[in-house]
Parts: C-alpha cells; sequence; structure tokens
C-alpha cells in the first residue's frame, strides 16, 4: 500500500468528528423522545449516505480546485451563483456565533455550580448583554490574531468527543454492570414510531443540521487510495458509524431520560445532566460532568474563534473582485479581515440583542437559537446539491466527469434525480423549522419567533446582493 495515501479507515474517521457530536444526540432526543431512532434511519438511508457519495464524486471530479463548495458552483454556474455560495456559507454562521457564549456560560454554569441555574435565573436581556460583551471580546482577541485558544480548544474539542462515545457505552451497559434502571418504562414497538404530523415534520431540520456538513472532506478524496472502491467504503463505515452512534445514543438517552416526560431544558443541559447521572451510575460523583463541561466550555471558544475566522476569509479568498469590494478585503497587520468583523460584529449583535426584547423565558431563548441554527446553516448545503445537479445535469465540460477517479452513480438522470432529492428535502426540512416549537399556537411570543425565523434568512441571504452594486460602484 502506498504509506501517502490515505485509506477507507482513517477516511471514515475524519468525516465522523467532522459530521459528529454527542449534541446532536441530545437535541434530536429532546424534539422526538425515542421516536428519532427511527428518524434517524431513514434520514441516514435515504439522505446521508447518498449526500456524502455525491461530496466524494465532486471532490474528485474537482481535485484541482480548492475544494470548496463556491468553486464547485463556479465550475457549473459562473461566478455569479459561485460568490452567492460563498456568500452563503459565511452568512449561516452568524447564529452559529451568536449562540457560542451561550454555550460557553452554560458549560460555566456547570463547572462552578455543578448546575444550570445561573443562566436560567438572569434577565435575558441583562444575560444576552453579558454575552454580546463575550463575544466582542473574542473578537477583538482573533483579530488581534491570537490563535493559542483555538488549539487548546481543538484538543478539548476532541476530549469531549470521546467522551460522548464513552457516555453511550458506559450508560448502555449500565443496567447490566451497575443495576441502573431506566427513566423510560414502555419500550415497546409503539414508542418508536413516529407520528408523521405537522409537529413531527417542524423537527426535521435538526435531524438535517445534525448530519450535514461532510464536503468538508471532499479535498481528500484524491488523496485516498484506489478511491473507486475505498471512498465509498469509506463513506459507507461513516454512515454506520454515524448510525452506531446516534442509535445507541438515543437508547441511551432513553435510559436516562423518560421519553414521554422529557425535562424542557434538555437542549440547554441535557449533555451535562447526562454527566452527571454517569458519575452517580458508577460513583464518581460529578468529576466526569465537571470534565466534560470544562471541555466544552474550551471547545465553544474556539469553535467561536475559528467561525468568526475561516468562512469570511473563506468567502474573501474564494470571492471574485466583481462581487466583493476591496473594502470589504481589507486586513489589518495580523491579516484579519478588519470590515468583514465589523460587519460581523454588528449582525451578531443584533442577533443577540433584539430577540431578548420578545423571548422573556432564557430557556426559550436558547432553544428558540438553537432551532434557527438548524433552518440557516442548512442553506449551505443547498449549495452542494446545486453544484452536484449542474454537474451531473447541465455541465458543458463533460471530460471533468468522464475523468473522476470516483463516481457515485455512472446514470446522469439518476444521479441528477437523487440531487434534486437531496435539495428538495434539505429546503423543505429548513421550511418546517421555521415553525417555532413547545410554544402556544399564536400566542405573542410564537408570532414573534415565526418573525425571526422568517425574517433572518431573509436578510442575511438577501444582504448578499448588496455587496455586489458596492464592488461595481466601487470599480466605477
Amino acid at each position: 500500500m502506498n504509506e501517502k495515501k490515505l485509506n477507507w479507515r482513517t477516511l471514515a474517521m475524519m468525516g465522523f468528528t467532522v459530521v459528529w457530536g454527542f449534541g446532536n444526540v441530545v437535541n434530536n432526543y429532546a424534539n422526538q423522545g425515542l421516536t428519532v431512532v427511527v428518524s434517524w434511519l431513514l434520514i441516514l438511508s435515504f439522505y446521508f449516505l447518498p449526500y456524502a457519495l455525491m461530496v466524494g464524486e465532486m471532490g474528485s471530479v474537482f481535485e484541482k480546485q480548492s475544494g470548496g463548495v463556491s468553486s464547485w458552483v463556479d465550475s457549473t454556474y459562473g461566478p455569479m451563483i459561485a460568490y452567492l455560495a460563498g456568500w452563503t456559507y459565511w452568512i449561516v454562521h452568524i447564529p452559529y456565533l451568536a449562540q457560542k457564549p451561550q454555550n460557553a456560560l452554560v458549560a460555566l454554569s456547570w463547572v462552578f455550580y455543578q448546575n444550570g441555574d445561573m443562566i436560567k435565573g438572569i434577565n435575558p436581556l441583562i444575560l444576552q448583554s453579558i454575552v454580546f460583551v463575550i463575544f466582542l471580546f473574542f473578537l477583538w482577541l482573533s483579530s488581534k490574531g491570537i490563535n493559542s485558544l483555538k488549539r487548546i480548544g481543538a484538543l478539548a474539542g476532541t476530549s469531549m468527543f470521546f467522551m460522548g462515545i464513552l457516555y453511550i457505552l458506559l450508560t448502555v451497559a449500565a443496567p447490566s454492570i451497575v443495576g441502573a434502571s431506566s427513566a423510560t418504562v414502555d419500550w415497546s414497538l409503539s414508542t418508536f414510531l413516529p407520528k408523521f404530523d405537522f409537529t413531527y415534520f417542524t423537527t426535521l431540520s435538526m435531524l438535517v443540521f445534525a448530519v450535514g456538513g461532510c464536503e468538508k472532506i471532499s479535498p481528500y478524496v484524491k488523496e485516498v487510495e484506489n478511491p473507486n472502491k475505498n471512498f465509498p467504503k469509506g463513506m459507507l463505515i461513516l454512515a454506520l458509524s454515524v448510525a452506531m452512534s446516534a442509535l445507541l445514543g438515543s437508547l441511551a438517552m432513553g435510559i436516562m431520560f423518560n421519553s414521554g416526560d422529557i425535562p424542557a431544558d434538555l437542549k440547554m443541559n441535557g449533555q451535562y445532566y447526562a454527566f452527571k447521572l454517569l458519575g452517580e451510575y458508577y460513583g464518581v460523583g460529578n468529576f466526569l460532568m465537571i470534565l466534560y463541561a470544562i471541555a466544552n466550555a474550551l471547545g465553544q471558544i474556539s469553535a467561536l474563534m475559528f467561525s468568526i475566522d475561516a468562512p469570511l476569509k473563506i468567502l474573501i479568498g474564494e470571492g471574485n473582485e466583481d462581487f466583493i469590494p476591496k473594502s470589504f478585503t481589507k486586513t489589518n497587520e495580523y491579516g484579519a479581515p478588519i470590515t468583514g468583523y465589523k460587519l460581523t460584529a454588528i449582525l451578531v449583535g443584533i442577533l443577540i440583542i433584539i430577540p431578548a426584547f420578545g423571548i422573556r423565558d432564557m430557556n426559550n431563548l436558547y432553544n428558540w437559537l438553537l432551532d434557527l441554527n438548524s433552518i440557516v446553516m442548512p442553506l449551505r448545503y443547498l449549495w452542494v446539491f446545486v453544484a452536484y445537479i449542474g454537474l451531473r445535469g447541465f455541465i458543458k465540460n463533460k471530460t471533468l466527469v468522464e475523468n473522476a477517479t470516483y463516481k457515485f452513480i455512472n446514470n446522469d438522470k439518476i444521479a441528477t434525480l437523487i440531487g434534486i432529492w437531496c435539495f428538495s428535502f434539505t429546503a423543505f426540512a429548513c421550511l418546517m423549522g421555521i415553525f417555532p416549537k413547545n410554544i402556544e399556537l399564536f400566542s405573542t411570543e410564537w408570532m414573534f419567533q415565526i418573525s425571526l425565523n422568517i425574517i433572518t434568512p431573509i436578510v442575511l441571504i438577501g444582504l448578499g446582493f448588496i455587496l455586489p452594486k458596492i464592488a461595481k460602484n466601487q470599480k466605477k
């Protein structure tokens, strides 16, 4: 075997760490209870697996390019559409950035107080003001080129990842090893069968949010030995690994938390509740919970700094000067795109402060922002499918496809139809995710939340049409 080439096992592990996290298990269990087991089986089989294999094909076709989604779109539709893809990839991180300081505060509350009461007991407007100050501080650090926290956070994130796997294994084994009793009493088939009603469909965006992002590993297709054989094998193992983690994780949550009576704050505090109870099972007190909370706090800060910097640099680095003004690409002495940082601060500040005026409960505010992420983040996945539909359905240079080292499906029509299916399902999930969950229908807060859910993505994407006009005027 060529030592310089990746094997399918390494590829699968890389994809697993990029796509998966323990929070995916907790958030989707909070939405659906044990019915999420069937949901995982469906979405992994009919959505995630073809998604991953499409990404592999495009990484193979465009192996000489940078590997970003916008470069794929550029090759199939041209520079203007590619710019919009790059803009979407950056702008959808704004709600993500708005929640990271929240997540860090929740983690620190569990480190110092061993509970989440510190967050829940503060007036949302005051707390969100603190969150904004924290965000500005780390924005400032990032603008100064301080990267040490990113490296520390990467280590913490890896530790947190493996602790999530450890939790699943120890919890599933707990009834046999330590005689733990299950919080869920009814384990009959009916407990696992979803009701495919309106409420169920509003939770799909969180599932899509959980399994997206595998396009980040597309540049490695050319590094795989015998990609026609080993890339699909790696992706299949990736899908099976995610499936095992999702299914066993959901069963573990069912052991700890009653599927018929899920705590209202499970999305905010579920990860810490889980490790607290795990410590009680095995007689180590709060040790595991505190360890996880420390790792999570550092991981959240690292993700915050990385997501301030990297998506913006990708937009600027891959962007066409006809669509991105020179003033937007201006950098300081540390290489930070300072104009982009200022726009980030304004948008994140609005998204942090404004909702606190209409959502007066901190748990509801946390859940709303998480749900907003599940609506907005998958919008970037749409461009993956747009690029694939263009590649197999419209691209003029068929030599690119024919010379690819790996192809998902040989038949262009079938490949295009699968791309259309994945695009349509993602769009449908995002649309249904707009409707608020666990809020009284048509109440003042319900109307406030749905208004924000509709306005936010429209405004964020719509801002992307302004920069090309500014660029055009500057060139004149």
